[in-house]
């Protein structure tokens, strides 16, 4: 039997429920429905590891193509079924998991992580704040939080775990690989919300602001960066001592390291050519992921995300430093690009269908029929916007359906503007905490196979709840100190 029969007739059962059972509700197709209702059934079965998750997804996209949801016509059905292989950020995190094979296979990968391993390998949780310390860096001039925290980041974290035997493959995750990989992610997130241009959404957020308060409310890069600074950098120290104490890495003390990483560069010898080579795509793709030709000559030099990273490849194949075999063996790229496709493309068309947009309606309806004062009322909105982020597979589709409808019900609720408006834009960036299909990164680094789905969805739920509230005591004090509000 190709599939596990309980978590399979779990998910199935919860599909015919909600397609079968429940009415739809006043306002609500019965497409919308319908496809929520498969939405939630390959949720369902991906939690339950019913199949692979690659296979989840092929019939995720076999049943929206048949069951017709987003269309009457079979073959516009079945575009709309595999319309998300054409998105850019799905081809984004498929190459940047290919490239990051060009830094295993020349030895480059292993060549930085000794490096990192001899100035801060003395103890595992300073390697994890090595991580911490490189994501803030770069946050404020990569715009793209994916090639962020999966392109640049994540290949270095996977060369000091392995040089440290923490593989997956072995079944040695737990040695180092676990923790510093949960470090890697969970920093994304709250870099992503200390900078506007941490990741592509955050423009949309300051523009929704700005109609929705008809321009009294103009978030500019610096008042969100001072906004952002303290909440943020005390959320950057604690996460990895809160992952360190959920998931404590086997190798915590490493008072040899700095010899070890030595003796191990010694034996690799002088850098190749391949390596090289490889160095400097990599400084390629930093500086074009960063926007720098853009910065220095103006828009017209921009570069999007997605091509810089085929750019990478290219060069790499050009070079001969990966080969096409070594392309089509990289597994876990191939994986990825196809579920990942498959959920991003249900979560656009539970928009599309209007299903978002009602429950954004109905929700902001009831929260202010309860007749609270702003504070309450806006803490209850804010986090159902948050958690709402389990049913989206992108942090654009999330804030374009839910953001406005949210921020205009807490205003007229009574929350200060700007106070609503801040703690709704770091909410936009935090809810990336959630699930491993939150983002872009998210299945870059899960991808990995350095943690179980369980061990992500823990960490993520954790860390949703330690971060918000930093945001919103530390935050709401440090605003409160700006007149901000």
């Amino acid at each position: 039997m190709g599939f596990k029969p309980l978590p399979a007739a779990i998910a199935c059962l919860l599909t015919f429920l909600i397609w079968l059972v429940i009415p739809i509700p006043k306002g609500v197709s019965p497409e919308a429905w319908h496809l929520f209702a498969m939405f939630v059934g390959v949720i369902a079965a991906i939690i339950g590891k019913a199949l692979p998750i690659g296979a989840i997804a092929i019939l995720a996209i076999m049943l929206v193509g048949l069951m017709r949801v987003t269309n009457d016509s079979p073959s516009e059905a079945i575009k709309d079924a595999l319309s998300s292989f054409a998105n850019p950020l799905i081809w984004l995190i498929g190459v940047s998991i290919m490239i990051s094979k060009g830094l295993k296979k020349t030895g480059l990968g292993a060549r930085l992580g000794y490096l990192f391993i001899a100035v801060w390998g003395k103890r595992t949780i300073g390697i994890g704040y090595s991580m911490v310390l490189s994501e803030l860096i770069l946050a404020p001039v990569t715009p793209s939080n994916t090639a962020r925290g999966g392109g640049i980041i994540h290949p270095i974290v996977r060369a000091i775990a392995t040089s440290y035997d923490s593989d997956p493959e072995k079944g040695t995750q737990a040695r180092m690989g676990k923790y510093l990989a949960l470090v890697n992610y969970h920093a994304n997130p709250i870099t992503s919300a200390m900078f506007v241009t941490a990741t592509a959404p955050n423009p949309l957020v300051v523009d929704l602001v700005a109609k929705a308060t008809h321009s009294q409310i103009s978030l500019s890069w610096s008042t969100w960066a001072i906004a952002m600074l303290l909440p943020g950098l005390v959320a950057l120290a604690i996460m990895p001592l809160v992952l360190y104490w959920m998931y404590p890495p086997e190798v915590k003390q490493t008072p040899n390291a700095a010899q070890f990483a030595k003796d191990k560069l010694k034996a690799m010898g002088k850098i190749s050519l391949h390596e090289i080579i490889m160095l400097m795509i990599f400084g390629i793709l930093l500086f074009l992921w960063a926007g720098i030709p853009a910065m220095l000559l103006g828009s017209a030099w921009a570069v999007d995300s997605t091509t810089t990273a085929f750019i990478g490849l290219s060069l790499l194949l050009l070079t001969g430093v990966l080969t096409w075999d070594d392309v089509l063996t990289e597994k876990s790229a191939w994986d990825t690009i196809t579920w990942f496709a498959a959920l991003v493309m249900m979560a656009t068309y539970l928009n599309k269908l209007g299903l978002i947009q009602w429950f954004s309606g109905l929700l902001g309806t009831q929260i202010g029929q309860l007749g609270w004062s702003w504070a309450p009322a806006c803490l209850l909105l804010m986090l159902a916007y948050l958690y709402a982020h389990y049913m989206f597979a992108s942090t654009t589709a999330h804030i374009t359906a839910m953001f406005a409808a949210f921020y205009t019900a807490g205003i007229a609720l009574g929350a200060p503007p700007m106070l609503f408006a801040l703690m709704m834009a770091a909410a936009s960036s935090l809810m990336m905490t959630l699930t491993h299909y939150a983002t872009g990164t998210s299945p870059v680094i899960f991808g990995s196979g350095y943690t179980t789905l369980g061990e992500w969805w823990k960490a993520g739920f954790v860390m949703s709840v330690v971060n918000i509230v930093i945001f919103l005591v530390i935050g709401g004090v440090w605003w409160k100190m700006l007149g901000y509000w």
